[in-house]
Order: C-alpha cells, then sequence, then structure tokens
C-alpha cells in the first residue's frame, strides 16, 4: 500500500476510534477555558467583589487551584471566598472535576480539613455583604477522606436557603450523601443535574448519591430576607449563580464545564 494510503488510512482509524468520545461531550461548554480565570470572578470575605486577595485562585499548568500563600495567609482568619462564574444558570449538568492537596493553612476550622464546594442557585457576588463568609446558596460539599475513616462527597449544604427531601421541608443545614469515600490525592468526578426550583440530582461513578426539591431562601436569615424582598417576595430558588469556594484547605480543578437543559 502507498505510504500516503496507509497515513490516511491510520488518520481515520484513529478518528473512528475517537468518534464515541466526541458524541458523548457532544454539548458541554468549558467553563474553565485551562489557561485562566476568564469569565470568572472572585469574592472573598473582606475584600471587594473582584479582588483576588493573595492569588488565592490562579491558574498553573492547566489546572484552576485555591491555594493560600504564607504570605497572605499566615492564618486563615475565616476569610472564606468564593469565585464566580459571570452568567447566571437554572437548568443544566455541571460536571467538575477535582482533588485536595497539600496540607490546610493554619488557623483554618477543624471542619475545614480536605472541604471544599460547589455553591449551586446562588445569589450574585455584587449582592454579597463584604465580611459575608458564605452566598445564599445549595452547596454540592466536596469531601476528601483522611486515609482511614468513612467521609461521603457530594453532600448537600444550605447556606442561607433550605430544600426538602423526600417532599418535606428540612432545615438541617448539611445532609450526607450515600457516596463512597475518596482518600488521598485521586482526581473525583462529581456531576450535578439542576433543574430550576424542581430539582436537583448528584451523580458520582453512574450512581445517584444525592437528590433534593424545591430549594427556596431562608426567610428566617436576615441576608436571605433582603434577597427575598428584591425578588418581590418570592422565596423559591429557580437559578442563580455558580461559585468555587476557598474554605482554607487546597483544592484544584482540571475540569469544570456545563451543559445546558432546556427549561
Amino acid at each position: 500500500m502507498h505510504r500516503m494510503q496507509v497515513s490516511m488510512s491510520l488518520s481515520l482509524a484513529v478518528l473512528f476510534l475517537q468518534l464515541p468520545f466526541m458524541q458523548a461531550e457532544e454539548g458541554w461548554i468549558q467553563l474553565f477555558n485551562g489557561k485562566d480565570l476568564e469569565g470568572w470572578v472572585p469574592k472573598i470575605r473582606y475584600h471587594k467583589i473582584g479582588e483576588n486577595y493573595g492569588n488565592t485562585f490562579r491558574v498553573e499548568d492547566g489546572v484552576l487551584k485555591v491555594g493560600y500563600d504564607p504570605q497572605s495567609y499566615p492564618e486563615f482568619k475565616e476569610t472564606f471566598g468564593h469565585l464566580f462564574y459571570n452568567t447566571p444558570y437554572s437548568h443544566y449538568v455541571l460536571r467538575a472535576e477535582y482533588r485536595f492537596v497539600g496540607q490546610q493553612v493554619k488557623g483554618g476550622p477543624g471542619w475545614a480539613i480536605r472541604n471544599s464546594g460547589l455553591m449551586l442557585h446562588g445569589e450574585l457576588p455584587e449582592t454579597m455583604d463584604v465580611d459575608q463568609d458564605f452566598p445564599a446558596s445549595i452547596e454540592v460539599q466536596l469531601l476528601g477522606g483522611d486515609g482511614e475513616n468513612k467521609r461521603t462527597t457530594a453532600n448537600i449544604c444550605t447556606p442561607g436557603t433550605h430544600i426538602a427531601l423526600d417532599g418535606r421541608l428540612t432545615k438541617r443545614h448539611c445532609t450526607n450523601s450515600s457516596s463512597k469515600t475518596y482518600h488521598g490525592e485521586q482526581w473525583v468526578i462529581v456531576e450535578v443535574e439542576v433543574r430550576g426550583h424542581e430539582s436537583l440530582k448528584c451523580t458520582m461513578e453512574g450512581e445517584t448519591v444525592f437528590e433534593l426539591t424545591h430549594p427556596v431562601l431562608d426567610d428566617g436569615d436576615a441576608h436571605s430576607k433582603t434577597l427575598i424582598d428584591a425578588n418581590g417576595g418570592d422565596i423559591r430558588i429557580s437559578g442563580g449563580s455558580i461559585s468555587l469556594q476557598s474554605e482554607s484547605h487546597p483544592v484544584e480543578y482540571r475540569k469544570v464545564e456545563i451543559k445546558l437543559l432546556k427549561d
């Protein structure tokens, strides 16, 4: 066979092998471009919106990193931060690939060791108070194991909000998922299907680990009450911001992507 024909045949064979992967990825939009923080806005506690204090959020070697340089963070002092994507969404599937690395910064709370989160259906960063710790949102809590004990990830927490479980409103702040424990610095993929005010479902390794319905703002929380008033008194949450959390333990993301769903 002619050398050119061999080359073309090999190229076609490679393309054929790649087709299932290409089709599976169709419709996904990369929120993290692998190069910089374009499209993202930081809001770190005690600092104004847009100020990336201490270069907390940075991109290195194609990875979005949440880190704490000693010069800026000799102690954490509850300087919680969030990196907001600049477009709010309502109906979508969000997929993130993350891992925990290194050691927690000095002064970080004990519960925040190997702890971070995907904040969904959140308020906009412009509505946060300068000293506010967390945006009103539905948090998909990301947790890493300690190498020995069981510790689920993709738990659900509700800063300034409430959810319904099995059709009943619950005011419990955090509820554990049914996921397995992920120890060490392995990469973990979490996928969340969000359908407005209707439902939110977390999936890992093809298994549903958590499902909730009918998220609402907490009308007993002072800050959430201002959001309710701005929304004409409606407590229902049907969409909002997506943000990544900085909560005192270094965490990395090598993929954050979204697939839009019809309302």
